[in-house]
């Protein structure tokens, strides 16, 4: 798992029960403790990363929202229109 060239490092202490449950738990995935721990640790980070940027809605405020998509007088303000224009602009 770690890239050729790696160089940053992390260092942390734990129990010799914790240590030896890493150690089982990588040799059972075939993965060197290092990588085992890389991995892990990359998942959860990149897990703990995507929930921060998810929005999630009550039903009340997901209707609310469809709602307001569905609505013909709705308009969108300044600021919308000038985010669609870059995005046009970018995208084409």
């Amino acid at each position: 798992m770690p890239a050729a060239g790696s160089t940053a490092r992390m260092n942390f202490r734990l129990s010799p029960e914790l240590k030896q449950t890493i150690e089982s738990a990588a040799a059972e995935m075939g993965q060197t403790v290092s990588d085992f721990a890389v991995s892990t640790l990359l998942q959860a980070a990149r897990k703990i990363l995507h929930e921060q940027q998810v929005t999630r809605l009550s039903q009340r405020d997901r209707a609310v929202f469809a709602a307001m998509l569905d609505d013909p007088s709705m308009k969108p303000n300044d600021e919308l229109v000038k985010a669609a224009r870059r995005y046009r602009k970018q995208v084409g």
